[in-house]
């Protein structure tokens, strides 16, 4: 098997989920690490990693930049993140997918053989901030894009394979994300330990036996 071309990962995080109380979604934590954690290990083998979006907690090897202007949205992000890529391939994703791994970003490079190959989810969906793209005809496509606009309507002119993982049952999917409370919930259920369960009371102890009434001269023999 021919190895995978060596990719930088582009991680979309900014903006601000009013549904959560206005807080930034990638820096909230599930499974005890922020979603933008789980998001950064799934890359750790990119030969680059960008954050694209606001000031925020990042390791030290990942580059942090800023959209023009800022929060302009995914395509500004996007031109943004594209403009510090050197290698020819490049995986766009959101900074909240909380169950994404590196087996499926592998996965994906490694179906990579027209402009672009992206996950579609069970409704059919395709999920434009889960996929693995070449370089030169995203940045192409997001050059051209004027005003504000969709990533739909940015990469709809590029040829694209889809990708629909199979997803074991009771297995959460990889392109799960996290919009409302209720979602943050559910997914952080799914990294409850039982260590977190309510600790089983212990049984109840026997009654305890009435102190014999005997003297004690009249105790038994040994």
């Amino acid at each position: 098997m021919d190895p995978l071309a060596p990719y930088t990962a582009v991680v979309l995080a900014g903006g601000k989920a009013a549904r959560l109380g206005g807080q930034a979604k990638p820096q909230l934590e599930v499974g005890g690490r922020t979603m933008l954690a789980t998001v950064l290990e799934a890359v750790a083998d990119a030969a680059h990693r960008i954050v694209v979006g606001p000031p925020q907690e990042v390791p030290p090897d990942v580059l942090l930049v800023r959209e023009r202007p800022p929060r302009g949205g995914p395509v500004a992000a996007l031109r943004a993140g594209l403009a510090e890529v050197s290698t020819d391939v490049v995986a766009v994703l959101a900074g909240d997918l909380p169950f994404l791994t590196g087996s499926l970003v592998a996965e994906l490079r490694a179906r990579l053989t027209r402009d672009g190959v992206l996950v579609v989810d069970d409704g059919g969906r395709d999920q434009y901030l889960l996929g693995v793209w070449r370089t030169a005809a995203l940045r192409a496509a997001a050059a051209g894009a004027e005003g504000p606009t969709s990533l739909r309507r940015v990469l709809a002119p590029l040829t694209v394979d889809r990708y629909h993982p199979a997803v074991e049952p009771g297995t959460p999917p990889p392109w799960t994300d996290c919009d409302t409370p209720a979602d943050l919930a559910r997914a952080r259920a799914v990294f409850r330990a039982p260590s977190d369960e309510p600790p089983a009371q212990p049984p109840p102890r026997p009654p305890a036996q009435p102190p014999s009434l005997l003297p004690r001269f009249l105790s038994p023999p040994d």
